[in-house]
């Protein structure tokens, strides 16, 4: 993969369960949660080299989008900033555990690859 494939596929990944836990829930959670630990893996292992930076950056932006666009549309409520910006902190909320543990084992997996560039160059 390369890095715009990734961050479509990221995104498209975390969107499309967003979309099915949204419409049955009414917010985000556990499913959502597992789609973003599922596109760090993805990216990690199947994106080309050079490419992990992006792999590990781009799920929580993908994830604040689809919330951002996704809340107020398939939840069923209005624009009401209210009501969108409770709906939005208790997804982040939700979420916050597999953000935060993806995000340690991603940034982990891009200084390990960094540590093994730096040694093949000297």
């Amino acid at each position: 993969l390369t890095k715009p494939g990734i961050v479509i596929l990221q995104f498209l990944l975390i969107a499309f369960v967003s979309v099915i836990e949204i419409f049955f829930r009414s917010n985000v959670g556990f499913l959502t949660g597992f789609a973003i630990w599922a596109s760090y893996y993805g990216a990690l292992i199947y994106g080309r080299p050079g490419t992990t930076y992006v792999a590990v950056v781009n799920p929580p932006l993908a994830f604040a989008a689809a919330a951002i666009i996704l809340l107020p549309t398939v939840g069923g409520f209005s624009l009401s900033i209210t009501r969108f910006g409770i709906d939005l902190v208790s997804g982040l909320a939700s979420v916050a555990p597999f953000l935060l543990s993806g995000a340690l084992f991603g940034w982990w997996y891009y200084f390990k690859e960094q540590k093994k560039l730096l040694a093949r160059s000297a």
